[in-house]
């Protein structure tokens, strides 16, 4: 493949009010071929084929050509009935059947069994698909295309995937997103990272956390140094101490032999949870461009206390061990909950306090920052102050990116009665709500720019293996919880003299 030369904005059509969504890039996008390897999975059907398929039509990506490679015998018209299914049955935005069979014309499929030679055919044929399309459309030549490898595949068929890929001549100019996990330890990672290295420079990788691509996450950047009100308080000499908890109400969804191998702290805590943590913790960076954003998260990792199984509660919901593909004695945590610190000016001595889980009441995903609470001396007794726990900011991380902040006001009436009041906001009730991206999309879009802001690095991924090393070596028992609660009793006591935030006293305001 040569490099790509960009179009110019001409080439990029700007739909008026009420069309699709369209691209604002000040700078256009090259047209891409997309390898989808593991296109027949889990993930691919749920996520990526609905969000390539919306990309494809909302003209917010660039022209595109996907060639899906699995282990099945599949021929292209068997991939696009598939993709067809997936789109329908999971992706957000429903594609009209007209719609549909422009996206159906952009996909082939080439088995992963028929070797490196058949993929370098298909990819190149993708290619010469996608400059003829290009230049009917725009009526001029594009002089070059890019390329975009997407990993859907378990970490084990990483490697065999980046040989074949070498092997095929698909690397040069090329883009490649690795999904989670990255090893399951630090002598794993070291090894994955020196792998990928050998195929890859790091400037072409983007491993991928879905949770960063979510609007609420981004929201907290823009929270903390976009405001006065915020950035001053956010440290020790305020913060008393912050949570974040993502609870899920899914069970295994038939990966019992992934995740008897993996477990709730390698499966989420590491790829997810502390990559939200650096963005709640980093320092403002010198610029919002991804070095600069990534180095900052770095410094949160090697900040980062180790963590000791004194400071760990795993557990495993009722019926686990009784799942099909699970050991009868299996000691796999379906549930974490840990105190981390951070060992830097800003944080020294504000807990965070981490909480995943498998089959628990709700699912929700929450960053909660606790205050420090003011002096009462001046409130009468029985005024109320403080019965109800801290003043918080909360930010939820769902795709209604919705932010709380809540504290004490007075109650009407005689007397000095108080009580919590919030302040509360989601995207849902701005303008633009309808311009929210899914993040596998959001991300995917990212990484076709070239842009890393929103993705982990290799040393990002080795600070964290290395802090890990102590629970991995001597991680406490499991103690059992009862599907449809929040956990084991004991993450009481971790988290004592505070409280959990979720299960929320009072839920979220909707909008009426």
């Amino acid at each position: 493949m040569s490099d790509p030369v960009r179009p110019d904005k001409s080439d990029i059509a700007y739909p008026g009010p009420g069309s699709r969504p369209f691209r604002r890039d000040l700078d256009p996008i090259a047209p891409h071929v997309i390898v989808l390897f593991g296109c027949t999975g889990d993930l691919a059907k749920r996520k990526l084929l609905p969000g390539l398929a919306y990309l494809a039509e909302s003209e917010l990506a660039p022209d595109i050509r996907i060639v899906g490679t699995a282990m099945e015998d599949l021929t292209t018209e068997q991939f696009r009935d598939l993709a067809h299914d997936a789109v329908q049955n999971f992706g957000m935005h429903r594609l009209a059947e007209s719609d549909w069979d422009d996206f159906a014309a952009r996909l082939s499929y080439v088995g992963q069994t028929e070797g490196p030679e058949a993929l370098a055919s298909a990819v190149k044929e993708a290619a010469s698909q996608l400059v003829g399309d290009t230049a009917q459309r725009t009526g001029r030549a594009t002089d070059g295309v890019r390329l975009l490898h997407y990993l859907s595949v378990p970490p084990k068929a990483a490697q065999a995937v980046l040989e074949m890929l070498r092997d095929a001549d698909l690397v040069r100019g090329a883009r490649i997103i690795m999904e989670k996990p990255f090893g399951y330890d630090l002598e794993s990672a070291v090894r994955l990272n020196d792998f990928v290295h050998q195929v890859f420079d790091e400037s072409q990788v983007f491993r991928i956390d879905h949770f960063l691509g979510k609007e609420a996450a981004q929201n907290v950047l823009a929270f903390r140094f976009a405001n006065g009100l915020f950035e001053p308080i956010w440290n020790r000499n305020f913060i008393d101490h912050i949570q974040i908890d993502i609870p899920e109400s899914l069970g295994l969804d038939q990966r019992a032999s992934f995740y008897e191998a993996t477990g709730a702290y390698k499966d989420m805590v590491v790829t997810h949870l502390m990559q939200v943590m650096a963005f709640v913790a980093m320092e403002p960076p010198t610029a919002l461009e991804p070095r600069a954003i990534s180095e900052e998260k770095n410094k949160v990792f090697r900040s980062l206390l180790p963590i000791h199984p004194t400071d760990v509660v795993r557990g495993q919901y009722g019926g686990y061990r009784e799942e099909p593909g699970v050991a009868s004695d299996s000691d796999t945590e379906t549930f974490i909950a840990l105190r981390a610190g951070l060992d830097n000016w800003r944080w020294a001595g504000v807990p965070f306090y981490l909480r995943t889980g498998k089959k628990l009441a709700e699912g929700q995903r929450i960053i909660s920052i606790a205050f420090k609470e003011a002096p009462r001396t001046m409130f009468p007794q029985g005024s109320g102050v403080g019965a109800q726990g801290p003043d918080h900011l909360t930010f939820d991380l769902a795709d209604s990116s919705r932010v709380s902040l809540s504290f004490y006001g007075k109650r009407p009436g005689p007397g000095m009665r108080l009580q919590k009041l919030s302040m509360q906001f989601s995207t849902q009730e701005i303008g633009e709500a309808a311009d929210v991206l899914e993040a596998y999309e959001r991300l995917i879009l990212d990484a076709m720019r070239g842009d890393h802001t929103l993705f982990t690095t290799a040393e990002g991924i080795e600070s964290l293996w290395d802090r890990s090393q102590p629970l991995l070596a001597d991680p406490p028992p499991v103690k059992p919880y009862p599907v449809g609660s929040w956990g084991p009793n004991a993450i009481h006591q971790l988290i004592a003299p505070n409280a959990w935030r979720l299960p929320f006293e009072r839920a979220w305001r909707e909008n009426k």
